[in-house]
């Protein structure tokens, strides 16, 4: 960017009481804030050259940080540095016209390696309502007056990984995990992180996994950008299984993108979104095991991911459907009976 370009950077904060805060940075800076709301205020000193947002959320496990960034003077210098990020393999978050924290802007988001979210954005102009166009990660929690929203709780893979979540049983209607299965957790540590998840949410509730996987395991994987946090990559299929092991039910893959994001050593690793479903009530109905024989890799069925050549429990209504004549050439059912179980449908 030319060098006589009017840059600041950008710094907002969690404060647990907003007219303290701001009445401290009037103080510190000498100067009043440049916008004052009742639910946001921002300050803007020459020197340095800082644009502080002050947001009242009640610092929670991630500290008084908020997010950080930088506001470039206009859409041409954004789109400079996104296509230099980018082109070094830094995948950035676009967003148009966005209205957040009474202004309208353009902007895009990423992580550094350590996970702090930055802000890239030009102020467009004011406007005078807050905006419903922040980041999900920097939306107001706890605005007065406002209707209560669900409750969610969320973990990013460089943030501190808690062996409770912070919620009572059953209180959450979801639960998302963002890189987390992408650290070096032992196969115990990876199976409390999810039976945690069950533990917290409500009956129907959500549990939301985004990993980087590959078509088998690699760790220390050496990758660039914020990817480098990364430690391990799970084969493919291993997510699925740890949530349907869990208990979750309708567990599938809703995104897992047909070009590798890397390639290391031939193993081609992919960006992986899925999710499940806390059970509504409990099931009595019995279960039986089922295997898919193929021809596909897997095949959903009622919510149920039936990976090729494994055993799945499946409710015997299910597996009833499993022994008919248009489904037993690809499914054997195995009779209940522990160890001495026979096969049907073969």
């Amino acid at each position: 960017m030319p060098a006589d370009a009017i840059v600041r950077f950008h710094l907002s904060l969690n404060v647990a009481d907003l007219n303290r805060s701001v009445a401290f940075f009037r103080t510190l800076f000498g100067t009043e804030p440049a916008k004052l709301r009742p639910d946001y205020a921002k300050f803007e000193p020459d020197s340095p050259p800082l644009v502080l947002s002050l947001e009242p959320n009640k610092p929670g496990s991630g500290g008084v940080l908020n997010h950080v960034g930088i506001r470039l003077p206009d859409a041409k210098s954004l789109v400079a540095v996104q296509k230099r990020l980018e082109e070094a393999g830094v995948r950035c978050g676009r967003e148009e016209g966005v209205e957040c924290c009474y202004a309208k802007q353009t902007k895009f988001w990423l992580h550094d390696p350590d996970g702090t979210l930055w802000e890239m954005y030009t102020l467009d102009g004011d406007i005078e309502h807050r905006g419903a166009g922040q980041s999900q990660e920097v939306v107001m929690l706890n605005a007065p007056n406002a209707a209560p929203g669900p409750v969610e709780w969320e973990h990013r893979m460089n943030g501190p990984l808690p062996d409770r979540i912070p919620l009572d049983d059953g209180s959450a209607d979801e639960v998302r995990l963002r890189g987390t299965f992408n650290l070096q957790l032992s196969v115990e540590r990876r199976a409390a992180v999810v039976a945690e998840a069950m533990r917290v949410l409500k009956p129907g509730g959500r549990l939301f996994v985004h990993v980087l996987t590959a078509d088998r395991v690699v760790d220390a994987p050496d990758l660039p950008g914020p990817a480098a946090a990364v430690r391990h990559v799970p084969f493919e299929g291993e997510p699925i299984r740890l949530l349907e092991s869990a208990g979750l039910t309708a567990v599938r893959m809703i995104k897992f993108d047909a070009k590798p994001c890397f390639v290391r050593g031939g193993v081609e690793m992919r960006e992986t979104q899925i999710e499940g479903r806390k059970p509504e009530v409990a099931s009595r109905e019995p279960t039986w095991d089922v295997m898919y024989r193929g021809p596909f890799d897997r095949i959903d069925a009622e919510g149920r991911v039936f990976p090729r050549g494994q055993r799945v429990a499946a409710p015997e209504s299910l597996a009833a459907r499993f022994r008919s004549p248009e489904w037993s050439a690809h499914f054997t059912v195995f009779q209940q009976g522990g160890a001495g179980r026979t096969m049907q449908g073969a």
